[in-house]
């Protein structure tokens, strides 16, 4: 009869190794996730850094009359492709010669948001005779993809 070894000395390593991989999967999979976290949380703060300079150009407007609620003449003539695909954008919009030319006027303007990144700020102001409707679109410097828009209406008799 053969005697069968109950020994177990040859298994130790290769057990070793198949704890070491499924312990390294784990681990690339936490890291993996975690990675995606940060990314979420970093766009989540651009996208919140941006609706607050959306509403910082809004309440520039809410502490205007309603006559001085108009973009300039000479910097809306200049705009670019971008602010004028924009679904904001009108053919009849409230223009006057804005002079000194502050940035309530501007059309489109880069400022420097409270996280330290640039935001182009794009401002529309289309109304009629009562009523004016202002939007302000805020994107990424150097992109035409939408961060935040913040619309507001004024009425002459308000």
């Amino acid at each position: 009869m053969t005697r069968r070894l109950r020994s177990e000395r040859g298994f130790a390593l290769i057990e070793m190794l198949a704890a070491i991989v499924l312990i390294n999967i784990g681990i690339l999979a936490m890291l993996l996730a975690l990675s995606s976290g940060v990314l979420t949380l970093r766009r989540s703060a651009q996208l919140s850094t941006a609706s607050v300079v959306a509403d910082k150009q809004i309440e520039q407007y809410r502490a205007m009359t309603y006559s001085s609620v108009y973009l300039d003449t000479t910097s809306l003539t200049s705009t670019d492709s971008t602010y004028r695909s924009d679904a904001a954008y009108s053919a009849t919009q409230v223009s006057q010669t804005c002079s000194p030319l502050v940035s309530a006027c501007t059309p489109s303007q880069t400022i420097a948001g409270p996280d330290g990144r640039s935001y182009r700020v794009d401002t529309y102001v289309v109304g009629g005779r009562a009523v004016k409707q202002v939007t302000v679109v805020v994107r990424k410097a150097g992109t035409t993809a939408t961060l935040a828009r913040a619309l507001s209406t004024f009425d002459q008799d308000f």
